[in-house]
């Protein structure tokens, strides 16, 4: 039984999909058929059923890959030690956010510092992210939304008030602030949705039992801006540079508009070195500015 056949095994059963599987992986599909039928022959069981070209984990396959999943992560984690005896220098750091929008300026102040760590940055959604730290993919989340799970720990590192956006000449650009519900009937532009963000701005409008009009719908924070500075709506973002932004900002007198960043990871399994810097750098860096 080797390595490969089990990080092969595990890809499969979480796809239940040979040729999706084939294709995150990288190989051929028949070269990765072949491989797990030589790791059942070495198991002696069927780890899927198999109907036509749909496969399914069976009984066999869903405990073999509770003891594959632990044997690989013990093994990751193996690796991670032997990198800290190294020292930091030669760590690395796999990250799960669903938004680099906050990060970037601590991500590049802690790579100025110690330009030879590895990074690996995964974009991913909440239950997404949860999942990757659950069974030890990732090392750290940073996500603007709560990850409650009993063996997360969670670090709030940032509270951002969140303004309605307006262009220049905009009927409102004159004011310091606004309630929300007086933009009922304005064209807002918004995230797609799912997107973390969206998620919180639509708990802001139900707060105040609103539906906005949305004209456009986007996914990512600088079409937002460049879209509101153009003039086609109004939009919900965070503070944007502060009183440098090229927006202009009102101030949500109602509903208290917030967002709140935290750091979040798994409490029982090894986190790097690294990961521990980065971790309190981050936490350090957002307290400091």
């Amino acid at each position: 039984m080797e390595l490969l056949q089990l990080q092969y095994f595990r890809t499969v059963a979480r796809m239940e999909h040979m040729t999706k599987a084939a294709q995150d992986l990288r190989i051929a599909q028949p070269a990765l058929s072949k491989t797990i039928a030589r790791l059942e022959k070495d198991v002696g069981v069927p780890l899927f059923d198999r109907h036509g070209r749909q496969i399914r984990l069976n009984t066999f396959g869903k405990a073999f890959l509770d003891k594959v999943e632990a044997a690989l992560t013990l093994l990751e984690e193996g690796q991670k030690e032997v990198s800290d005896l190294a020292g930091l220098e030669y760590g690395s750091i796999h990250l799960a956010t669903s938004t680099l929008d906050r990060l970037s300026e601590p991500l590049s102040s802690f790579l100025t510092l110690h330009p030879n760590v590895n990074f690996r940055i995964t974009q991913a959604s909440l239950e997404e992210m949860a999942h990757l730290l659950e069974v030890g993919e990732v090392d750290i989340c940073f996500t603007p939304l709560p990850m409650e799970r009993p063996d997360f720990s969670v670090s709030s590192v940032l509270n951002e008030d969140v303004y309605l956006a307006v262009p220049p000449s905009h009927r409102l650009a004159g004011l310091h602030s606004v309630r929300l519900n007086e933009v009922a009937d304005e064209p807002f532009i918004g995230y797609k949705e799912g997107f973390p963000f969206q998620k919180m701005n639509d708990d802001f409008f139900r707060r105040v039992g609103i539906s906005p009009n949305y004209v456009c719908r986007v996914d990512e924070p600088a079409a937002i801006s460049n879209l509101v500075r153009a003039g086609l709506g109004v939009a919900l973002v965070g503070n944007c540079g502060g009183p440098n932004s090229p927006l202009h900002l009102l101030s949500i007198e109602y509903p208290v508009c917030q967002r709140h960043f935290q750091i979040v990871w798994h409490n029982k399994r090894y986190l790097s070195m690294a990961a521990r810097k980065f971790r309190d750098f981050v936490i350090q860096y957002f307290a400091a500015s």
